[in-house]
């Protein structure tokens, strides 16, 4: 069973305390509500704008290399992300370290000053990032698949946002949108390694129990698929090598049935034994990577399978992955496919644990978005409960012909000849 504590501040932030045997390590964490689909248009690309701001400087630290010296100075592993639904920033110390971890985070969250130097500063930054991206197919097949699912919805819009967006985004305007998202009800603060439990909650006390603006929870719009017929959204390019996503719109992160979707794509690409990977890359040797997954919202989801395919076969690709999608829709897998899964996903959550800062984004994303956690336990017992008949039926209220979306990366002008695959 994982060990864990919740708690919450006067100020309502959350509390999360999760002790880990057999390690010197200590990871602060903290999550908040907030990313790409709570924006406006017009303001898309602002949350991930705002964490890199939070590293620019401080009252108490002036500037980034003020804070970066400090953290290097103990040899601190620091960083922090940006998704559709959350962002988070952690340091992870050695444990005789924790509150200096929590001074520093605690630092950035309330006494981020903004500067407006440093602001058009990092504007050609994460423009830089962006093309980083751009140039990336790993990573932008990714963003044009969630474009293709997610239509004309924010969750389908890139979490850098526009390089225009980055150009014209105020002070004000990200001052206002950080007041406004970074209150005491959208905040998790984490602490997962090596730690006394009540040294730690009176350090959570003092550095993170401070009045933080108002109360008020923050929304976003909520996604239902209306897809009636497959998409395709192509992006034209001179490569090598053809990049390509297929998905499908799949279930919330609190659905019962995430444990039979999470089986049925590790069966079909989610290790070098499953399906696509044996017929795909092994047997046609049409591929060097073919993965399968999944990834959840409070609302939606998505089952992809990302590839990079020989550009001379990328039509014979297509179909023999769609051709296997269908199998598992037509037919049940079988019981070594399925307890094979099973102890795939248990081992890989397992060994994830291990490590005190995975622990605790593990354990505070379930909080922030589910609003509750499945324990090791609790979620091992539901993989295991699992059946061929509900991986059976997963398939076939996910993969549908009129469901399916693509994203393409190649040297490809018109999408009619795809389109014909997917619709045959």
């Amino acid at each position: 069973m994982t060990e864990y504590y919740l708690d919450q501040l006067s100020n309502k932030t959350k509390v999360l305390l999760a002790p880990l045997k057999e390690t010197e390590a200590v990871t602060v964490l903290v999550l908040v509500k907030v990313g790409s689909r709570y924006e406006s248009a017009n303001l898309g690309g602002i949350s991930h704008f705002i964490e890199h701001l939070l590293f620019k400087g401080t009252k108490k630290r002036p500037t980034s290399l003020d804070i970066s010296k400090e953290l290097d100075g103990v040899g601190a592993d620091y960083n922090a992300f940006t998704g559709k639904d959350h962002t988070g920033y952690y340091i992870k110390v050695n444990h005789d370290k924790l509150e200096l971890a929590m001074d520093i985070v605690s630092d950035m969250l309330f006494n981020s000053v903004f500067s407006k130097e440093e602001i058009d500063k990092e504007r050609g930054v994460i423009i830089e990032e962006i093309n980083m991206y751009d140039d990336n197919p790993m990573i932008l097949i990714g963003s044009l698949l969630e474009e293709c699912i997610f239509y004309k919805h924010p969750l389908g819009r890139d979490v850098s946002g526009s390089k225009e967006n980055i150009q014209k985004i105020s002070r004000s305007q990200i001052v206002k949108y950080f007041n406004n998202n970074y209150i005491g009800n959208n905040i998790i603060v984490g602490v997962a390694g090596k730690f006394n439990k009540q040294k730690a909650k009176n350090l959570i006390n003092k550095y993170f129990n401070r009045q933080i603006f108002k109360s008020s929870t923050s929304s976003f719009k909520t996604f239902a698929s209306q897809q009636k017929k497959p998409r395709i959204v192509l992006k034209t390019k001179e490569t090598e090598q053809v990049h390509i996503a297929l998905g499908y719109p799949a279930y919330k992160i609190d659905d019962p049935r995430i444990y039979s979707l999470s089986l049925l794509a590790t069966i079909l690409g989610g290790n070098m034994s499953s399906r696509l990977f044996l017929e795909i890359r092994e047997k046609l040797g049409l591929a060097y990577f073919i993965k399968m997954g999944i990834s959840s919202y409070q609302d939606c989801g998505v089952l992809a399978v990302y590839a990079g395919l020989d550009k001379a076969k990328i039509k014979l690709a297509l179909k023999t992955i769609i051709k296997e999608l269908k199998k598992t829709v037509n037919s049940k897998v079988t019981k070594e496919e399925l307890s094979r899964a099973k102890e795939y996903i248990k081992g890989k959550l397992i060994l994830r644990l291990e490590d005190s800062t995975q622990l605790i984004e593990w354990l505070a994303g379930q909080k922030l978005l589910k609003g509750k956690i499945d324990d090791l336990d609790e979620q091992i017992k539901k993989l295991e409960k699992v059946s061929l008949d509900q991986v059976q039926r997963t398939a076939k209220e996910v993969i549908k012909s009129n469901k399916v979306n693509l994203g393409i990366i190649g040297p490809y002008t018109k999408q009619k000849s795809f389109l014909n695959i997917l619709q045959s």
